[in-house]
């Protein structure tokens, strides 16, 4: 009797960091010296290489990384989120905003667009009359230093290649 052995594809653990493989990746986020983000108060990020879900120059970065790899690795604005657009600042007058609200450089607004979609906004400046408002994206201008560990690779499934995103297991799929 001849017994079968159960045969993992060659193909099944990716070895290295490429488009379509599912990277889980632990990192570290500083900016203008100071740490602002980590996913050591979080999990892991896990997401599909090659689908623009990490900013441009961190996806570039961790081509061919291996499992168990450290990186250090510098984005410049133009690779991350951006330059600052002079375009995105907005003045609004001051009595349209309630009295309640601390109207001084810095403070962080939550808004809803004219489509009910939540945005945000920080107050650039302020004037006896107006309000300057800066709806840059916080990062944008600035230049990100990340440590990256590659955790684990996987092969992406089918469906989640379609569906561009990663799927946890008992996923339900109904939004895709």
């Amino acid at each position: 009797m001849t017994k079968k052995v159960n045969r993992v594809n060659e193909q099944a653990k990716p070895q290295q960091v490429e488009d379509n493989v599912v990277v889980t990746l632990r990192y570290e986020l500083t900016v203008d010296g100071e740490v602002i983000d980590s996913s050591d108060n979080d999990e892991p990020i896990v997401f599909i290489q090659g689908q623009q879900d990490i900013i441009p120059g961190l996806e570039k970065a961790i081509y061919n990384m291996k499992v168990g790899e450290t990186k250090s690795v510098h984005v410049p604005p133009e690779e991350g989120y951006g330059l600052i657009d002079p375009d995105a600042f907005q003045e609004v007058s001051r009595d349209e905003f309630p009295a309640d609200i601390p109207l001084e450089p810095g403070i962080e607004l939550e808004m809803k667009d004219e489509d009910g979609e939540t945005i945000f906004a920080v107050i650039s400046s302020v004037d006896k009359d107006t309000v300057k408002l800066d709806f840059n994206e916080p990062l944008a201008g600035k230049d990100l230093y990340f440590e990256v560990e590659i955790m684990d690779l996987r092969p992406a499934t089918a469906e989640e290649l379609d569906h561009g995103h990663v799927h946890d297991d008992g996923h339900m799929h109904e939004e895709d």
